[in-house]
């Protein structure tokens, strides 16, 4: 449990430096590569357009990401008056105390020391449970934070290619670049901040297609109106139309919420909390 606190603390800090180094290298770095004369510049260029879709990118992530940790899931034990302590509510969700009393799809989180409603999983990287009212603002973090690594890694690609005079043409350029850099690093022959350029786009692949892959995952169990939990517990859910578990989920106006970072607007949950 120790190690889990731990690492809950951590994992966002992990999450916060990684981002702020990203920020770093795409405004003083590649962007500033592009402009080969900013006066002549037209207004249009591909690296205005490129930076404006990277501070897009970046908005939507981080914004949804202090959203996700904002929106925290309700402690449903404190308007219940289960019982002081933990372990009575334990005990009531898994049914030992009082049999068949434990409402679905709710969970004690140790660490979050709260009850949940529709819980899916604890999340390290914002430090805070993934549940009802959470649930969109975190798949959108997931898809922006995939799309903005995206981003830095071909604009880093390019950064590494004009800097280098080498070519990603060939597929088995990019998997041999590490090795290869390493080499020239220890022998003098690559800058430490190329070096370091390399290392993050290695960085940036593997979050990138972590998040790509975990969304993509979330977004299928919210089609079959399941969570994470649910599957783990083997819990059987009621069948429902997609377009159903779609809107609970993500509400009628989930337009607004893929255009900007904003809370869980329209969705069931917070009809049923106004009433």
């Amino acid at each position: 449990m120790l190690v889990l606190r731990l690492l809950n603390v951590v994992a966002p800090a992990y999450f916060l430096c990684i981002s702020l180094v990203t920020f770093v290298l795409q405004i003083f770095l590649f962007i500033p590569s592009m402009f080969r004369d900013p006066s002549t510049t037209p207004l249009f260029s591909p690296a205005l357009l490129h930076g404006a879709l990277f501070l897009f990118l970046s908005a939507n992530a981080l914004g949804n990401y202090v959203l996700v940790i904002q929106s925290s899931p309700e402690d449903l034990g404190k308007g219940l008056k289960l019982g002081e302590g933990a372990e009575v509510v334990v005990d009531w969700l898994d049914g030992s105390r009082s049999p068949g009393s434990a409402l679905p799809s709710t969970h004690f989180c140790r660490l979050c020391a709260r009850v949940t409603q529709r819980h899916d999983h604890h999340c390290f990287f914002t430090g805070n449970c993934i549940g009802s009212r959470n649930m969109r603002n975190f798949i959108m973090f997931c898809l922006y934070t995939s799309l903005a690594c995206l981003d830095s890694l071909v604009a880093g690609m390019a950064y590494i290619s004009a800097a280098l005079s080498m070519s990603f043409a060939n597929p088995l350029a990019f998997l041999t670049l590490l090795p290869h850099s390493i080499s020239q690093f220890f022998s003098g022959a690559l800058l430490s901040s190329e070096m370091f350029v390399i290392l993050m786009l290695y960085l940036w692949l593997g979050i990138g297609l972590a998040c790509a892959g975990f969304c993509c995952h979330q977004m299928l169990l919210i089609l079959r109106g399941q969570t994470r939990y649910q599957v783990r517990r083997g819990m059987v859910v009621r069948a429902r139309p997609w377009r159903e578990n779609l809107q609970e989920v993500f509400g009628k106006r989930w337009l607004l919420g893929l255009l900007i970072p904003v809370l869980n607007v329209g969705s069931d949950y917070r009809r049923q909390k106004e009433k």
